[in-house]
């Protein structure tokens, strides 16, 4: 145990010891404005709000209040307060997002967590997810479920992260502009209308362009989004949900260690015969529409339908070390479920869902040699169709409003096609995987009205995504497996009255099979591959506290403070490669700890300061666990001004800095490199200034 982390751990025992002592006199002090509260009183997921002593699952919540406190620009900060749940960001624009150890099969992007955008899902039918196309200004709220949750969302090993667009009941406009180190700026314009009791609809556009601190990083990106909705009875509801994105950024590629503590701000040079990033011009280049439409109806007082048809277009380019990658993907499906709840008493209640999801792919994927960031001759171009559906029913039984029993089942169905266009043709050939039972099993029991506890066990499943089994060595891996794996946990839930205290904690464990990682070969280009079993034990507690509720006439208006925990035993089992036995090795690119605190300060005239500190434990970077990536702390802090310059006209100003302790740092590790390039440097301290118009 390290300096470092007992540094952490002392930070989120004084937190735990304030809820303690201040528990005993939480009544007394009267409040004068509404407590936030992380998370809410009620969440929506499982296709029902809840009330969040009765959810039956490990959740993370990011409302727009958590959204404020960040620099504004990026979820990562946002997201990695949850935990159990890490997003890394290799360079500006390039993320990953794991849930409990999912990155080992993410060198770029994200696999096997699968996202719903509203009611559409913004994976698409061949498992990836373009997370780094949506701005978060125009985003309301994020639900991450933790663990497989395979029985109402499909295929994932990981998780499942539902985000809320944002609209609005009221009409108003919102202008943020922001810049910051290194070429940062940021604006978005956003508007929602009220055009009739039945109808409104809100429109987002916003801007971002950064240069980046690394050689080959700037990036840039316009985002517009819609949402319109009509209620045409007062049981019916019709939504449009859409958005186009138009996003490019610069790849740098990874360092070695001794490259790293040289020169952290070069992009990856030349070695021999293979040419560096900057001569390259290696980079992403992404134009994405997706959207569709979403029908709610209250059939009666017991029966709901929802129904969405959906579809998505990408247009993908990405110059890279040794090919040139032109690839066109289309999307498209629905998904349909009903709704009965049914109150038979004030002793018995029960809600079930049946349903089904279907998606259909189609990519051509085309790599050619990349003469300096420009397109030559061909190499390698393929065509691949994906198809997956699956059924899924739920039952939920409430009883004496304590006792919540869930179970859910989905099969799955999931197969692909393949054929090659050049330099030779041939005909399609399909791959077939037999159906996945993907069952859930919870329960929870509400102590009294401040606690309860939960139990769960559900079985996740993960074929390979498009990109896994096309890689970049251009060959189509037909011998890739599904990862499946079952997850058992528990885990205890406290709130006081108000929700001034909360704490949740769970413990789990997860075996999973035939696990997917990436690997590299001598050229660079990876492959993927399975690595038998892994075993993950982990315990994930997050605390929360207002330490002085808000109020006003003090010197402090309010202070919360809060802290997220996170411990993870990862080892694989049974995994032999090349003949090298790697079983008890630890879980590549899983931290073992991480500590997020936070304090949150209320000043008078509508000022505050949110502070807050990130512990990340040293990571291995390669299955031998020969490699390591140092622990860092990184600290950033954000002061906000709101000011009424009107009755309608609301000003915020704001200011903030990141990476205040000047750590250097990698935020995002290529594992499993060749070369042992394996370090993205991060920003040193960086600062930004910004501010926000309400009307």
């Amino acid at each position: 145990m390290t300096i470092r982390y007992i540094y952490s751990l002392i930070f989120s025992a004084l937190s735990i010891l304030t809820v303690l002592i201040n528990q005993t006199f939480a009544q007394q002090l009267a409040i004068d404005t509404t407590v936030r509260e992380l998370p809410s009183a009620t969440v929506s997921a499982y296709l029902s709000t809840q009330p969040y002593l009765h959810i039956t699952s490990s959740i993370g919540l990011i409302d727009t209040g958590l959204l404020k406190l960040q620099q504004g620009n990026t979820l990562l900060p946002s997201l990695n307060t949850i935990p159990g749940v890490r997003m890394e960001e290799r360079s500006p624009g390039s993320y990953r997002l794991s849930i409990r150890g999912s990155l080992l099969r993410s060198p770029f992007g994200i696999r096997n967590v699968k996202t719903y955008f509203d009611e559409i899902p913004l994976t698409d039918a061949g498992g990836n997810t373009y997370l780094n196309l949506l701005d978060p200004s125009a985003l309301q709220s994020l639900t991450v479920l933790k663990g497989p949750d395979g029985s109402l969302f499909g295929a994932n090993s990981g998780g499942v992260v539902l985000i809320n667009p944002n609209i609005s009941s009221q009409t108003g406009l919102n202008i943020t502009s922001s810049g910051g180190s290194y070429g940062l700026y940021h604006q978005q314009l956003s508007g929602n209308f009220v055009v009739n009791p039945k109808y409104h609809f809100s429109m987002n556009y916003a801007f971002q362009r950064a240069d980046g601190y690394r050689e080959n990083t700037s990036s840039k990106r316009h985002y517009f989004q819609t949402v319109q909705r009509y209620r045409y009875t007062n049981n019916s509801e019709l939504r449009l949900v859409g958005f186009y994105s138009n996003m490019d950024y610069r790849t740098p590629g990874g360092l070695t260690e001794s490259q790293f503590l040289e020169n952290p701000r070069q992009a990856r040079p030349a070695a021999g015969p293979i040419p560096g990033a900057v001569e390259q011009r290696a980079g992403i280049y992404n134009k994405t529409l997706q959207g569709g439409l979403i029908h709610e109806a209250a059939l009666s007082n017991s029966f709901k339908h929802v129904v969405s048809i959906f579809g998505s277009y990408t247009d993908f380019t990405n110059p890279f070390i040794t090919n040139y990658e032109n690839r066109y993907e289309n999307n498209m499906g629905f998904r349909s479920y009903l709704s009965y709840e049914k109150n038979q008493n004030q002793h018995f209640m029960w809600t079930a869902h049946a349903g089904i999801e279907w998606q259909k792919g189609n990519a051509d994927i085309l790599n050619y040699d990349n003469n300096q960031g420009t397109k030559g001759n061909e190499q390698a171009g393929d065509a691949l169709k994906n198809d997956q559906h699956f059924y899924f029913v739920r039952f939920r039984g409430e009883v004496n409003r304590r006792l919540n029993i869930e179970t859910a089942l989905s099969l799955n169905y999931y197969h692909y096609a393949y054929k090659n266009l050049f330099p030779e043709t041939s005909d399609y050939q399909k791959v077939s995987f037999s159906p996945a039972w993907m069952p859930r099993f919870a329960l929870s029991y509400t102590i009294n009205s401040n606690s309860s506890w939960r139990l769960s066990s559900g079985r996740g499943f993960s074929p390979g995504s498009a990109a896994e089994v096309r890689s970049s060595d251009n060959i189509i891996n037909t011998a890739l497996r599904p990862e499946t794996g079952w997850n058992h946990e528990t885990g205890f839930r406290w709130q006081s009255n108000g929700n001034r205290f909360q704490a949740d904690a769970s413990v789990f464990l997860y075996r999973m099979q035939d696990a997917i990682v990436r690997l590299v070969n001598d050229d660079g280009a990876e492959f993927f591959t399975n690595a038998g079993g892994v075993r993950q034990r982990g315990l994930e507690a997050a605390l929360s506290a207002w330490i002085i509720q808000p109020r006003k006439h003090t010197l402090i208006n309010g202070l919360r403070i809060s802290s997220n925990i996170t411990w993870s035993h990862f080892r694989f089992s049974n995994y032999i490669d090349n003949n090298n036995d790697y079983s008890g090795n630890k879980l590549t690119g899983v931290p073992g700890e991480v500590v997020v605190s936070s304090i949150h300060t209320l000043f008078p005239k509508k000022i505050s300061f949110y502070l807050q500190h990130n512990y990340t434990a040293r990571i291995p970077l390669n299955d031998a666990n020969t490699a390591f990536a140092d622990s860092y702390q990184l600290l950033q802090g954000k002061l906000m001004w709101d000011c009424k310059v009107s009755k309608k006209i609301l000003l915020s100003i704001f200011t903030g800095a990141d990476n205040l302790l000047n750590q250097r740092y990698s935020l995002g590790n290529d594992i499993n490199a060749f070369g042992n390039r394996f370090f993205n440097t991060a920003m040193p301290r960086n600062y930004y200034l910004g501010l926000n118009l309400r009307i």
